[in-house]
């Protein structure tokens, strides 16, 4: 899609906050080109306007939140992914509450209802941040390397000394339909040590079997069970999608991604803004798209970017 993209109609819906405990109502509202995606965050006593975007990220240590005047908006990274991956650049968000409800813990709510609603193309084009030259971010076991690539792909790797997880990896082009089948189902996980005590400082409030995956010391504890038998990565890879939409700009590049987790994809992000000779600002015309596809796959939209930047 060459063109900025919105709902095609409002969606309302209510949750459960997974730290909080409260019950949240949220509205999506179709914006206009050039809007971005804001939260408006309702105070009680005032409305304070948060734009999704690297500067407003105030804390990562449990969820990315943003935050801005006093307001934030908590646990973002999962609605952030599904309308990143689905290619939605505009959007006002209305929240009551500290942060976006976690529904099943996964992104699948959100991707069945954009499919549902629909999709709404605007008249502005769309600009991709086109990687030109590698970018990487180091800090003992955790590594993010991104490179170039004619399409947004990521490559994750997970390893946990623990019998349920292990070493898990996984790697997608990200599509809609990609998103849909293989990312958006991923559950957050929690180990039950660290619920237990969670618990017990307050926090985790609104954390349980029916939107977390719960491993014990040998089992994972869900009746059900896993979505997938890498599910844990995968859930990983939903966050880093939703991180990453917070530079402001689809990407082309290839993120290689090993052991990160909310604050390092923020550190990588904050590295990518502050480098600008590694990247482009690329717009793409229906001809660039035309020839695109008349072409193999390993060459195209290298030519169509490379034309436009």
């Amino acid at each position: 899609m060459i063109n900025q993209c919105t709902l095609a109609a409002p969606l309302t819906f209510s949750g459960v906050g997974v730290h909080s405990g409260q019950i949240i109502h949220v509205t999506l509202r179709p914006a206009q080109s050039g809007n971005g995606i804001i939260f408006y965050r309702n105070m009680g006593d005032r409305i304070v306007s948060i734009k999704a975007c690297s500067e407003n990220v105030v804390d990562t240590r449990m969820a990315t939140v943003l935050g801005r005047n006093g307001a934030s908006v908590a646990t973002v990274e999962h609605l952030l992914g599904a309308l990143y991956s689905f290619g939605i650049d505009n959007l006002n968000i209305d929240i009551d509450g500290p942060e976006v409800p976690v529904m099943d813990g996964s992104a699948l709510f959100y991707v069945e209802k954009i499919r549902a609603i629909g999709i709404k193309k605007l008249h502005a084009t769309r600009k991709y941040l086109s990687i030109r030259k590698p970018i990487s971010l180091a800090s003992g076991e955790k590594r993010i390397n991104i490179i170039p690539s004619r399409f947004f792909r990521i490559t994750f790797k997970i390893a946990f000394d623990h019998p349920c997880i292990g070493t898990e990896s996984h790697t997608i082009k990200v599509t809609p339909e990609s998103f849909l089948q293989e990312i958006a189902p991923a559950r957050t996980f929690g180990f039950m040590k660290e619920f237990e005590y969670l618990k017990a400082n307050n926090l985790a409030k609104g954390a349980s079997f029916k939107n977390t995956v719960v491993v014990g010391d040998n089992a994972v504890l869900n009746p059900e069970g896993l979505r997938f038998p890498d599910e844990f990565v995968r859930h990983k890879m939903l966050d880093i999608i939703g991180d990453f939409s917070l530079l402001g700009f689809p990407i082309l590049g290839h993120i290689k991604a090993s052991k990160s987790g909310h604050e390092f994809n923020h550190e990588m992000v904050q590295k990518i803004l502050a480098s600008p000779e590694c990247w482009k600002l690329a717009e793409f015309s229906e001809q660039d798209l035309e020839e695109a596809f008349q072409l193999q796959p390993e060459t195209c939209f290298g030519k169509a970017v490379l034309s436009q930047v």
